[in-house]
């Protein structure tokens, strides 16, 4: 390393030294948002400035949303982001030949509060009650169904008007089965803690390969857009898959428009949108498959007390939509009956 440039790297601590005292920038510059607030709503127009501690000359100042440069306007900027939740917004700051970086993290949340839903129910169907019922998911009239639990786990392929199994592929017993989803002649099908799925041939019905999670450490609901695979895992992210791959690609956060929200379980996704099971909760939310944006809530109450009443009965979880009948279908954790259900506005 030649002389000159080990003499500029003593330059900067040099002079943060002389300006304080102390090499940390946070100590010279502060990045101030509107009432010094964290949380603020989709498209809100905010004033952001720097706070200059120590009154040196700034030459130029950027500022980065989540690596996304942003550019005020009249000391202002617009937050349209695409996805909300979590963001980290950092301004790069040059003065006296030097740059740095400081970052303040917020909270951008959804712009409206969720709607309420209700629900109908159109039918009553018959259901394996020894089923914990895990994921649902229709494929041309049939209802494929995953069930959990340690040594109870399985794949099954069911007639939803008469409740018989048709065909059924255990999982092994260390393994407790979650979500499911279909596509491209495929079943995907998830394990809770056990950091790998299965693929299964859907005409075949039988297991062809599997796959690790990576960042996501748990396996909970399942869907798909007709292109990518949607993936819940116990935490406020949905995950993108790569279905070829089964990659994670990507993520949003499920947020209202007062919170970030950790409870998206079993996952059916219609028309733009993401219908979740809140886990342990009698009720679904409806989420913007694209912001992330909680935009409905739909309240199940009532319909366990429509069930046989038993020791193992457990909650609301399942999801499915069938395309033709345009109803949707919901079950619990050990319950003898599978709902055909209208949802509306409430």
């Amino acid at each position: 390393m030649n002389s000159l440039k080990v003499n500029f790297l003593f330059l900067i601590p040099l002079f943060f030294m002389a300006c304080g005292g102390n090499s940390d920038p946070n100590q010279l510059f502060e990045i101030q948002l509107d009432g010094k607030r964290s949380e603020f709503q989709q498209n809100e127009l905010i004033n952001i400035s720097i706070i200059n501690k120590k009154e040196v000359k700034i030459d130029q100042v950027t500022y980065h949303i989540n690596n996304t440069e942003i550019k005020p306007v009249d000391s202002k900027i617009k937050l349209n982001l695409p996805q909300l939740g979590a963001k980290t917004i950092s301004a790069n700051i040059s003065f006296n030949g030097s740059t740095v970086e400081i970052s303040k993290n917020i909270k951008l949340l959804a712009e409206k509060a969720p709607e309420i839903y209700t629900y109908e129910i159109v039918n009553e169907f018959p259901h394996d009650q020894t089923a914990y019922t895990q994921g649902l998911e229709f494929y041309k009239d049939t209802l494929y169904e995953s069930t959990g639990k340690k040594g109870q786990s399985s794949l099954r392929k069911v007639d939803y008007k008469t409740g018989q199994v048709l065909q059924k592929i255990a999982l092994e017993d260390h393994y407790f089965g979650e979500g499911i989803t279909i596509l491209n002649d495929k079943i995907y099908q998830l394990t809770w803690q056990s950091g790998v799925g299965f693929i299964y041939d859907l005409t075949q019905f039988k297991k062809i390969d599997s796959f690790k999670y990576d960042q996501s450490k748990e396996g909970w609901g399942l869907c798909n857009d007709g292109t990518k695979i949607f993936k819940s895992d116990g935490t406020e992210k949905i995950w993108f898959l790569n279905p070829q791959t089964m990659a994670e690609e990507g993520y949003f956060e499920t947020v209202t428009n007062t919170s970030i929200f950790n409870k998206a379980n079993e996952l059916e996704y219609v028309d733009g949108k993401i219908y979740a099971n809140v886990y342990q909760k009698e009720s679904m939310m409806i989420i913007d498959a694209k912001s992330g944006a909680i935009e409905g809530v739909i309240n199940f109450g009532g319909l366990k007390d429509k069930v046989t009443q038993h020791k193992d009965l457990d909650v609301l979880n399942g999801v499915a939509y069938h395309p033709e009948r345009k109803t949707f279908f919901v079950t619990g954790k050990n319950w003898d009956k599978l709902f055909e259900v209208n949802i509306r506005k409430k």
